[in-house]
């Protein structure tokens, strides 16, 4: 269902007409309203230009509004507004814009060898500690299992989840399952299978003696919205020096519904990224929509359009050790981003089946029991039975905690690296062996229809390419500047990257630096009408490079929930 809502925006003067959709979640549908009618009110996100004070929100109250939240580290307010309130909103000159409170949702061991983390055991070892001790990670997220015995510490046996808070009512157990899935590929350490003779896999997270902080802002459906999400991130940015909070991890996404630059969902993770804290957010499983003939392209989900945030998305490790026959899978968002044409994803890690820990009792355990594996899988002499601890899932989700958590191994090694200094070392050092071409057949585990994908080695599908947690760990370079991903413009054929998208004194990416663009992207960064993916269905449409976002057009993530539980197979 859709609806046209016209939502006053500062920056411009003037009401933006906004496509918006309801999304479709285990069969739900959620409605944006439209203005505000007498003795209604409508909920919002207000940005302000400065950090709003008791003044401002009572104004709203004189108004008959209420004031559902506000923000300690992010200027904005969430608000129910009557039309009289709405009015004084519009009319006020430190109301920088208006917008819809969104619902969003979650996106649902051979990566480590794909991403080149084994090294990093021995180097470890032979310090004789462990990973990533005393920084925070902030799993902003579904919740986290607080029993799961592998959140525990190596050394003390104590819980490493050292911060819980629930945004979403309720207590702070990961109901839906997603979050603790996340947490495990993060920041897990495997006390289950640890030296315990014959076991023949193991289940680690990436920075895996981390802390966890656990902020849960989807609930046991999956679903929540942009304030939740806000709430989340100003918590993380205030609990910041209490728990060395340098990481926050969103596996999480909607539909992009203006330019990031009012969006309250990507300032919010703009003020995290300023407050000093590494922000990695999954791009989104879009990859398969061709509903506007873009073979996917374009469908990169808030906040990830943001050009600070480090975007990620997913590719295939093919259930192989081997990562030279790695491909991308066909779920996979891409770029441009809507509206603003940023170039994303920034990275891509793996993504497909990735098993991590399981929220047991939880709604995808309980709904998809097949997703367990069994304890022979890691134990020989174990039963056939399914394993209590670990999960399957599929998605731009699984990937983006693998470069959460070796953000956190870079900052264990060097805590003053700034968050621009993290994302732009992990780009650079990128892993690009992906085919030109990568072709992958598609099976519909309800018709047995076969579908078959073709995915392109371009930067709008890879970014910078793979993560390559040693080569970034062992980069001694300081890179200058600022690190926000570019913005690309297309003209009478040509697609050419704009490096600096934020406006920013000094870029990373300038040329003569060891992180020059042709050195993060290659040297095709600028194409003629012999596009690299061999069509030019992407050229010929203003979908992509127009002024709108196609996803505000149809209900995206309606295959989400297969491609998390079945991914690519």
């Amino acid at each position: 269902m859709h609806k046209h809502n016209s939502w006053f925006n500062r920056a411009t003067g003037a009401f933006s007409v906004i496509l918006l959709a309801g999304l479709q979640a285990f069969g739900a549908s959620v409605t944006i309203k439209e203005r505000p009618r007498n003795g209604e009110t409508v909920e919002v996100l207000v940005q302000y230009a400065t950090q709003p004070t008791a003044q401002q929100h009572r104004r709203i109250i004189e108004r008959n509004g209420r004031v559902r939240a506000t923000f300690a580290h992010v200027r904005m307010a969430h608000y129910d507004v009557t039309p009289e309130a709405l009015a004084e909103l519009e009319s006020n000159p430190d109301v920088v814009s208006i917008s819809p409170n969104l619902p969003l949702q979650a996106f649902l061991d051979h990566a480590m060898n794909s991403t080149d983390y084994m090294p990093l055991v021995s180097y470890y070892q032979s310090l004789g500690r462990s990973a990533a001790v005393g920084i925070g990670v902030a799993i902003i997220d579904s919740g986290v299992d607080l029993s799961h015995p592998d959140f525990a510490s190596s050394q003390t046996g104590q819980s490493r989840i050292v911060y819980s808070q629930s945004f979403v009512g309720g207590d702070t157990n990961d109901e839906f399952g997603h979050g603790t899935h996340v947490a495990g590929i993060a920041a897990g350490w495997d006390t289950i299978t640890a030296h315990i003779g014959g076991y023949t896999r193991y289940f680690y997270g990436y920075a895996s003696s981390a802390n966890i902080v656990n902020l849960k802002v989807l609930n046991a459906t999956g679903g929540g919205t942009d304030a939740t999400v806000i709430a989340g991130i100003d918590q993380a940015i205030a609990l910041k020096n209490t728990y060395n909070i340098r990481v926050i991890n969103l596996s999480l996404g909607r539909p992009i519904a203006q330019s990031y630059t009012t969006d309250p969902l990507c300032q919010a993770v703009e003020s995290a990224w300023k407050a000093g804290i590494v922000v990695v957010v999954a791009a989104g499983n879009g990859g398969r929509d061709n509903s506007e003939n873009t073979l996917g392209y374009g469908t990169i989900t808030a906040p990830g359009n943001d050009p600070y945030v480090i975007t990620v998305g997913a590719s295939n490790a093919l259930g192989q050790n081997n990562r030279a026959i790695d491909v991308m899978t066909t779920y996979s968002s891409k770029g441009p981003t809507a509206i603003d044409h940023i170039v994303k994803p920034d990275l891509v890690a793996p993504g497909n089946q990735v098993v991590s820990y399981q929220s047991p009792g939880s709604a995808l355990v309980t709904e998809y029991p097949a997703n367990q594996i069994p304890i022979n899988a890691y134990n020989p002499a174990g039963s056939s039975a399914y394993s209590p601890y670990f999960f399957t899932l599929s998605g731009t989700s699984m990937a983006a905690p693998m470069v959460s958590g070796t953000a956190a191994l870079l900052l264990d090694r060097n805590s003053a690296l700034t968050p621009d200094q993290v994302k732009a070392k992990l780009m650079r050092n990128a892993w690009r062996g992906f085919p030109a071409t990568m072709v992958t057949p598609v099976t519909d585990p309800n018709t047995g229809v076969v579908t078959t994908y073709t995915e392109y080695n371009d930067i709008f599908t890879i970014g910078a390419g793979q993560l390559d947690v040693w080569a970034a760990f062992n980069d001694t370079t300081t890179p200058v500047g600022s690190a926000a991903s570019p913005s690309a413009t297309f003209t009478n054929g040509t697609a050419v990257l704009q490096l600096n998208s934020v406006g920013a004194s000094n870029v990373v990416w300038g040329t003569g630096t060891a992180y020059a663009t042709n050195v993060v992207w290659g040297t095709n960064v600028v194409w003629g009408t012999n596009v690299v993916w061999g069509t030019n269905v992407v050229w010929g449409t203003n979908v992509v490079w127009g002024t709108t976002s196609p996803w505000a057009q149809a209900a995206p993530g309606a295959e989400n929930l297969s491609i998390a539980i079945k991914g690519d197979r």
